[in-house]
C-alpha cells in the first residue's frame, strides 16, 4: 500500500487517480475479508477527485456513517454530524473508506470483545491484533490502505501497532479533540493516527491536533506543526532513559528485541541512561479503578430512551434492563467494577485511592522526564496470544502493563515497531508531541 506522501506525489503527477486506489482498496478488502477488520464500508459519500484514504475507528463519529462502537446496543446508529477529527481530515481531503472493528466500547486488549466478532492479526490470522482499536490495526498491518484513527485509552493504539507491525501515536491527552469520541473513561480517552510511517503520523497529527472550543479538555495550543518537526530533527543531542524495573515481566524474547533496539541507537549517537520508576506497581489497579469507575457514568446514557436499540418491557425499568442486556460480557463486568468503586462505603477506599496514585505516578513521570528527552520501554510485556486463549480477565488486563502508566500521566507516545509483533513505546514530556514525532522519524531512517 502506498503511503500518504506517495499517493499525493503520485496524484500531483497524474501517475493515477483515487477511483484506481480505491478500487484496489475494495479489491485487498475482499480478499483479506477474513480479518473481519471492517464493521461498515463507506459506499455512500461521492469520492471527491485525489482523495487521501483513511480507516476511523468505530467508536469515532462519522456522518451518515453507521457507528456502532462494536455493540450491538448501537447497532442501528447513523450519527446526523461528523466528529471534530473526521470533520478536519475532510477538508484536507481524505475520504472515510469505513469504519473499523474494536473491542466494544473500546474495552479489551485483543480485538476479541466485539459483538461482530474478533478481529484477526494481518500476519498470522490465529492470533489477536491486539486492541481495542483492532481493526484500525489490522487494516493498516495488512496493507489495505495507508492509515487510520484510533482512540487510546490504557494502550489502545499502541498495543494493536505493536501486534501489527506499524507505527501508532498516543497524543497528549487534550492536544487531539475529543468531540465525537465514544466516551469509554473521559480522563484518559486520546484519539491518535496509526499509520505504516512515522511521517504519515506526523501529517495527520497536524490536521487534527488543535484547539476545539467544542471540546473542553481541548488544549489551548497550536495543531502539531510539520516545519516545528523538522526543525528538531536537527538536534545533535538525544537522551532516552531505560525504565529496567519495567521489563522484569516481560517474555524473554521481547527482552532481547529491546535490548537490541537500544545498542542500535546507542551505536547511532543517542545518549541512554538507566532508571527505575517508583509507584509502577500500582499502575495497572489504579488505571481500571479510574477507567471502569469512568466507563459505569458514561454508559448509564445507553437506556434505549435516546438513540440505539431499545428492548421494550412492561415497565420503565424493565425497558432499561432488557435494553442493557445487550450490553456485552466485558462491558458488563468494568460497569459492575466501577459501580462498585463509586459506591458508598468503597469510594474512599478504592478510587480516591486510585486517584492518590494516579497523581504520584504522573508527578514521578515528570521527575523523569526533566533530566532526560524520552523514557522508552517495551509496547507489550508479551507476545501476541492465540484467538480465544481463554485467558482469565485478569491476563488479560496485564497485557496493558506497560502501556497504561504512559496513559495517566497523560504523556505522549509513540509505538516503533520492531517486527515479530514488537513494539518499542517512545515517551516524551506533556504537550511536546513534536519532540516525540520528530526523535521517531529519525529512527524511521535509520531503521
Amino acid at each position: 500500500m502506498w503511503r500518504i506522501s506517495e499517493l499525493i506525489k503520485g496524484y500531483k503527477e497524474k501517475r493515477f487517480s483515487f477511483k484506481e486506489i480505491w478500487d484496489e482498496i475494495r479489491k485487498e478488502i475482499r480478499r483479506k475479508e477474513n480479518l473481519n477488520a471492517f464493521i461498515t464500508l463507506n459506499e455512500q459519500e461521492r469520492v471527491p477527485e485525489n482523495a487521501l484514504p483513511i480507516a476511523i475507528k468505530d467508536n469515532i463519529i462519522t456522518r451518515g456513517i453507521r457507528t456502532t462502537a462494536a455493540s450491538h446496543l448501537l447497532e442501528n446508529y447513523v450519527p446526523p454530524y461528523d466528529s471534530t477529527v473526521v470533520k478536519r481530515l475532510k477538508s484536507k481531503g481524505f475520504f472515510v473508506i469505513g469504519k473499523t472493528n474494536l473491542d466494544e466500547f473500546a474495552m479489551g486488549s485483543t480485538g476479541e470483545n466485539s459483538a461482530f466478532g474478533p478481529t484477526r492479526n494481518p500476519h498470522d490470522g490465529s492470533l489477536v491484533p491486539g486492541g481495542s482499536s483492532s481493526g484500525s490495526g489490522a487494516v493498516v498491518g495488512a496493507g489495505i490502505v495507508p492509515a487510520a484513527l484510533g482512540s487510546d485509552t490504557g494502550g489502545s493504539i499502541r498495543l494493536p501497532s505493536a501486534y501489527c507491525n506499524i507505527w501508532g501515536f498516543k497524543p497528549s491527552y487534550g492536544r487531539v479533540s475529543r468531540f465525537g469520541l465514544i466516551a469509554f473513561a473521559s480522563s484518559l480517552d486520546v484519539i491518535g493516527p496509526m499509520a505504516s510511517s512515522p511521517e504519515d503520523i506526523t501529517f495527520i497529527m497536524s490536521i487534527i491536533s488543535g484547539k476545539d472550543p467544542k471540546d473542553a479538555t481541548s488544549l489551548d495550543m497550536e495543531p502539531v506543526s510539520i516545519s516545528r518537526v523538522k526543525e528538531l530533527k536537527k538536534r545533535e543531542r538525544w537522551r532516552i532513559t531505560v525504565l529496567d524495573n519495567l521489563l522484569d515481566n516481560c517474555d524473554p524474547k521481547i527482552v532481547n528485541k529491546f535490548e537490541d533496539f537500544i545498542r542500535f541507537i546507542k551505536g547511532k549517537g543517542v545518549e541512554i541512561r538507566h532508571a527505575k520508576m517508583n509507584y509502577v506497581e500500582f499502575a495497572l489497579s489504579a488505571y481500571y479503578i479510574i477507567a471502569s469507575s469512568e466507563a459505569s457514568s458514561n454508559l448509564a446514557r445507553y437506556d434505549g430512551v435516546r438513540y440505539g436499540v431499545r428492548k421494550t418491557g412492561e415497565s420503565l425499568n424493565e425497558t432499561y434492563k432488557n435494553t442493557r442486556e445487550l450490553f456485552g460480557k466485558e462491558v458488563k463486568r468494568r460497569i459492575a467494577l466501577g459501580t462498585f468503586a463509586l459506591s458508598y462505603g468503597y469510594y474512599d477506599k478504592f478510587y480516591i485511592k486510585a486517584l492518590k496514585a494516579r497523581r504520584l505516578i504522573k508527578e514521578e513521570m515528570e521527575r523523569l522526564l526533566r533530566e532526560t528527552d524520552f523514557i522508552v520501554v517495551p509496547t507489550s510485556p508479551s507476545l501476541p496470544p492465540k484467538l480465544g486463549s481463554g485467558f482469565s480477565p485478569i491476563d488479560y488486563y496485564k497485557l496493558d502493563e506497560l502501556t497504561v502508566p504512559f496513559s495517566l500521566a497523560g504523556l505522549p507516545v509513540m509505538n516503533v515497531p520492531l517486527g515479530d509483533y514488537t513494539g518499542v513505546q517512545v515517551a516524551g514530556r506533556y504537550g511536546r508531541d513534536e519532540e516525540v514525532l520528530a526523535f521517531c522519524e529519525l529512527i524511521g531512517e535509520i531503521m
